[in-house]
């Protein structure tokens, strides 16, 4: 067994690996020439300021008494400049937003894997090609670009890391040390000749990073006073610095001001999924070469943001982030950024239409450059008869593009130029992702072909070692030799047209995985026999009864994951399993209560996600209802022929009740004296944390009796639970938990109705010895549906309450009892138990089903196996690398999700054997056995 394991573990390995080898590998390409526009520039610097964190509606939005948030600008965007709104992609965070401003590309999701590094990948930017650029802000953006350039002309200064504090005084103060920086900069040039003369150059860039609104943000949330001021302060500062430039250069005329942000924010204070809040911000253009406000009657967009802010009658021109890069570079007369997909947007220029014309040409060569260099990378890699190239740019059609735009700007037909240059930067970017995403139904496939390589593999095993469908027969020697040379030659082909291709290694190993496992099916051949043969004699029907079944759950389970009502249809058909199969006859009463518990639990996936409105009563009353039940329970055990042994466990048992009491209060203290802005009080910080501490202890307190010992895992899981509650999920564990009791006791039904074996008492049921049993049967048709349960039923425990793949659903409300500083592990710790708590009471149960049903832990895990793996093949499919940051990263968690399930179910198992079985003896006493 140690040898399937460790092969298991490692193809799993590989299976979780490959998705960002396929799915997420850097786009970037290097080896391009610059392109420059060839007629003189309008202006001859630039200054860029960046306000971290603002949100488009914030800027533009009248106050409540109809005057601006920020004067200054609104006067701009009236009188001198263009205004729209810039579209920014996921994931808005500061450090994509940023990228894809200044160099013009939205950087890949292998970015984030790769975390805060200042360049993981080399790229060129607007900084990199002015002549001299000087940078003012957080130390966590400017030195990313100045690493980046070549050459010493990007110069930073940067405030302490230790400044940016979330519950600090007023952050607004980052803002105002950027805006005193400058001004005592531009002061002291005038004595310093050297600077004096680099600041009066060409293409010169400033940037001013204001970091305090995406600060306040975070701390005190959009519609604060706070972020309102911030921006207030913002728009005086700019106001100023325009002034100081303006006098500096003596009113010449010669600088273009831009106006915008790195991302917006939700109205939580989060941001770095796709909701409009985070992706809209606020672009504000003014100065040399930039258009005048344009008078409008109509707009059509589809939002109504223009009468919100009352602007209908001013044009709008929207742009996505990256087209900023290339409008930089297209004021101040540098070469566009290599890697830059933005498409200039013309509409914000004030210039000839030959200027425009040659603007748009030169960005159109910039991106096809970028298309051929990944291009002729693919061709070199791939054997030449297989190579499949981008039709619709082919090499001629690529130079028959060109000629006609020049022709075109050479007949002065500039418009048709334009438009020409445009659809050509398309079909430029479409091919970009052609080539990049060229391999990825290759290595799928491979991956996927060792998916069902491996499912085959893991059937064959259960049906051979736990079931009597096979007869035991010799295997033939010479049966194995031929298959043996026929897969190692298969792998010799594939390493060596691999070698010809000059393939990354990663690709052997996700290409040659398949030879070894379907070899080792291959070996099994006789099993498969076998199986036909005995599958044979059974009807037609009921084998395809049965296959549809079968893939009629595993898709249930798949839909669970993205919408959680198909729970409820799941749990509503496993109420009516009793009366399908007959159980009810024998086991009436608990057949009514397992209906209606399935009906309780059916209600939770579909009440709204865990939100962010707290509701404690809730949590109170589900605290109460747990006490009301363990004075019933505690009645009927003193009640049964197991008599509670001594006082000790008594004593036990109280003390749980008494940790559910106080729980319960400290939940309803905590946020009552939070409310009253009183703080964490510190009796209710230690309790937490003592109740915490005690709840993996007490159980093993308990005595080992099947329904005690179960309902002691429930009462302490249940008081750390309540404490980690706001709203009606604390009802959750409860009714599951009751659901999972009259589960066992259902199995045992089951079991006597197919007559698998003799009903056990399960009152005197005792883990402690259930352990010892030697004789496991063999598994039945029924074991399978046994298996599936418990699957199910984790996912229900997963998804009942909430899907936890989205980091913006998280609420830290629900720590509160434990701590109020924020401490990003501990309270990510806290939360993971959160959701690990509902996980620990479906696997006990599974245990106790497990044992009382005698059968053997690994024949249904290996069940569960097969479960788990043909989920996770569809959700290799549905891994996507577009769309809202939201998206990506629910469906690569989803993926993780199934694939460390399998990981996961082996802890829970040992976990759950732990909590049942071991017992803490805490003083010596004579046992009284009452068996």
């Amino acid at each position: 067994i140690p040898v399937f394991i460790v092969a298991g573990l490692l193809v799993h390995f590989v299976f979780l690996v490959s998705i960002f080898d396929i799915y997420f590998s850097s786009p970037l390409v290097h080896g391009m020439t610059p392109q420059q526009t060839p007629l003189p520039p309008p202006a001859k610097r630039l200054v860029l300021f960046v306000a971290d964190g603002l949100r488009a509606d914030s800027l533009y939005e009248l106050s409540s008494n109809n005057t601006a948030q920020a004067p200054f600008l609104r006067a701009i965007l009236e009188n001198n400049g263009s205004w729209g709104i810039s579209h920014t992609r996921v994931p808005t965070e500061s450090r994509p937003g940023h990228v894809a401003l200044i160099a013009g590309f939205y950087e890949d999701v292998s970015a984030v894997a790769k975390g805060w590094k200042e360049n993981p990948v080399e790229f060129d930017s607007v900084f990199n090609e002015s002549k001299y650029t000087w940078s003012w802000g957080s130390p966590d953006i400017l030195p990313m670009f100045a690493k980046g350039a070549t050459g010493d002309h990007v110069y930073t200064f940067c405030y302490t890391a230790e400044s940016e504090d979330f519950g600090a005084q007023d952050a607004a103060k980052l803002d105002t040390w950027v805006f005193d920086h400058v001004k005592t900069f531009f002061n002291s040039s005038k004595s310093n000749q050297t600077l004096f003369a680099a600041l009066n150059e060409e293409k010169v860039v400033l940037f001013l990073h204001l970091l305090g609104i995406d600060t306040n943000g975070h701390a005190h949330r959009p519609y604060s006073r706070e972020y309102k001021e911030n921006i207030r302060k913002v728009d005086e500062g700019i106001n100023e610095i325009v002034s100081v430039l303006e006098s500096f250069y003596g009113n010449d005329g010669k600088t273009a001001y831009i106006l915008t942000s790195d991302h917006g924010m939700t109205d939580w204070g989060s941001h770095g999924a796709g909701h409009p809040s985070e992706t809209l911000t606020p672009l504000i253009v003014w100065g040399a070469g930039v258009n005048y406000p344009q008078k409008v009657t109509s707009q059509l967009f589809q939002d109504n943001f223009l009468k919100e802010w009352k602007l209908e009658n001013l044009k709008r021109l929207d742009v996505n982030q990256a087209d900023i890069a290339p409008l930089m570079a297209s004021l101040i007369g540098v070469p566009f950024p290599l890697n830059s997909v933005g498409t200039l947007p013309l509409e914000y220029l004030n210039n000839s239409d030959h200027f425009k014309a040659e603007s748009m040409f030169t960005n159109a060569v910039q991106v096809l450059e970028q298309f051929k260099v990944k291009m002729n990378q693919k061709k070199a890699t791939t054997l030449s008869f297989l190579f499949t190239p981008f039709k619709p740019l082919s090499d001629s059609e690529q130079i028959n593009f060109l000629k006609r735009a020049r022709l075109y700007i050479q007949q002065q037909k500039y418009n048709e130029a334009v438009s020409l240059c445009k659809t050509l930067i398309n079909l430029a970017l479409e091919g970009l992702s052609y080539y990049h995403t060229y391999d990825r139904l290759f290595l799928g496939l491979s991956i996927a072909v060792s998916f069902v390589g491996w499912t085959t593999y893991v059937i064959l095993e259960i049906i051979k070692t736990h079931t009597n469908l096979i007869k035991a027969t010799q295997s033939n020697v010479k049966e194995h030799t031929g298959p043996l040379y026929g897969f190692t030659f298969v792998g010799m082909i594939i390493a060596l047209f691999l070698l010809i291709q000059t393939s990354p290694w990663t690709y052997y190993v996700y290409c040659l995985l398949p030879v070894p496992i379907w070899f080792a099916v291959v070996r099994e051949l006789h099993v498969i026999r076998d199986l036909a043969a005995s599958l044979w004699s059974l009807p037609i029907s009921q084998s395809v009864g049965f296959l549809l079944i079968c893939i009629l759950g595993i898709e249930i389970l798949v839909f669970s994951f993205f919408y959680r009502s198909t729970l409820t249809v799941g749990l509503l058909v496993f109420a009516g399993w009793p009366v399908i199969t007959q159980l009810w006859i024998q086991a009436k009463r608990k057949t009514l209560i397992w209906i209606l518990l399935c009906v309780l639990l059916a209600v939770f996936p579909l009440m709204p996600v865990v939100g962010r409105e707290p509701n404690i009563p809730l949590v109170i009353a589900a605290g109460l209802v747990t006490l009301l039940i363990s004075c019933f329970s505690l009645a009927s055990f003193s009640r049964s022929e197991n008599k509670y042994q001594g006082k000790e466990d008594l004593k036990v048992y109280f003390y749980q009740m008494l940790s559910i009491a106080l729980s319960t209060y400290v939940v309803s203290s905590t946020h009552n004296s939070l409310k009253n802005k009183q703080g964490l009080p510190v009796l209710n910080q230690v309790i937490s944390w003592t109740t915490l501490a005690s709840s993996s202890v007490l159980p093993l307190l308990s005595p080992t009796l099947l329904f005690q010992r179960l309902f002691s895992i429930l009462l302490s899981l249940m008081a750390t639970y309540l404490l980690l509650s706001t709203g009606y999920e604390a009802l959750f564990p409860l009714v599951l938990s009751g659901l999972m009791l009259v589960w066992i006791q259902m199995e045992q039904e089951a079991l006597w109705h197919y007559g698998l074996s003799l009903k056990p008492k399960l009152a005197v049921f005792n883990f402690a010895y259930a352990t010892d049993i030697t004789q496991f049967r063999q598994l039945h048709l029924d074991d399978i549906r046994r298996s599936f349960f418990f699957v199910f039923f984790i996912v229900t425990a997963f998804f009942g309450t909430g899907n936890i793949a989205s980091i913006n659903s998280f609420d830290p409300a629900s720590v509160y009892c434990f701590l109020t500083v924020f401490s990003p592990f501990m309270m990510g710790g806290l939360l993971l138990l959160k959701v690990v708590i509902p996980f620990v009471l479906v696997s006990c149960a599974f245990e106790a089903v497990q044992v009382t049903t005698q059968l053997s832990s690994k024949s249904l895990f290996l069940i569960v196996l097969v479960i788990s793996d043909i989920m996770a093949l569809h959700f290799f499919f549905l891994v996507k690398d577009y769309g809202s940051w939201l998206d990506i990263g629910t469906s690569i968690s989803h993926y993780v999700l199934v694939m460390s399930l399998t990981i996961f179910m082996m802890l829970m198992n040992g976990l759950a054997q732990l909590l049942t079985t071991k017992r803490l003896e805490l003083s010596r006493r004579t046992k009284h056995h009452s068996t």
